[in-house]
């Protein structure tokens, strides 16, 4: 499976998009990023989008709030950082609101996304207070976390955008 994610509508650049039934629009402030899964990848290259290939997946495309997780991971870094999502704990998928996820290798630069669908931004807000994310996240920072592994094989910090599903 693949996903594209692109700040202009696909249909300019491939008209078949528009009748593709996994497509959704992220809204956030004045930023408008249109998102595409298909199960073959295209050949579409712009500059206004990026490519990933999907490592994992549960749930749909959809909700009405998202949550993408943006992960820079040096070359060297991928085989482990690809390997603790592999065996991830998997309760985001138990929690209420929980729509889908989609963890993401990026095609073309270094930067993973982890992006979550929920159902709203309160399903999410609960998420982040529950055990069930204290579980998932409970080696993070310690000596057995990814983000403690030497050299380390984050380049930058991550960061998070939150957008609103705008069906």
């Amino acid at each position: 499976m693949y996903i594209y994610i692109s700040s202009h509508q696909f249909e300019e650049h491939f008209p078949e998009a528009a009748e593709l039934p996994q497509t959704i629009t992220l809204q956030h402030e004045d930023e408008t990023r249109y998102v595409l899964e298909i199960d073959e990848p295209l050949d579409f290259h712009t500059e206004n989008a990026s490519r990933y290939e999907v490592l994992d997946h549960n749930g749909d495309i959809g909700g009405s709030y998202a949550v993408l997780n943006n992960i820079p991971v040096t070359a060297d870094g991928r085989s482990s950082f690809e390997e603790r999502f592999s065996n991830r704990a998997r309760k985001v998928e138990d929690e209420p609101g929980f729509v889908g996820i989609r963890v993401m290798r990026p095609l073309d630069d270094d930067t993973y996304v982890i992006m979550t669908l929920w159902a709203s931004e309160e399903h999410f807000k609960a998420w982040q207070e529950s055990q069930a994310y204290s579980h998932a996240h409970r080696k993070r920072d310690t000596s057995e976390g990814i983000t403690a592994q030497q050299p380390s094989i984050f380049p930058r910090p991550s960061f998070v955008k939150n957008y609103a599903v705008v069906v």
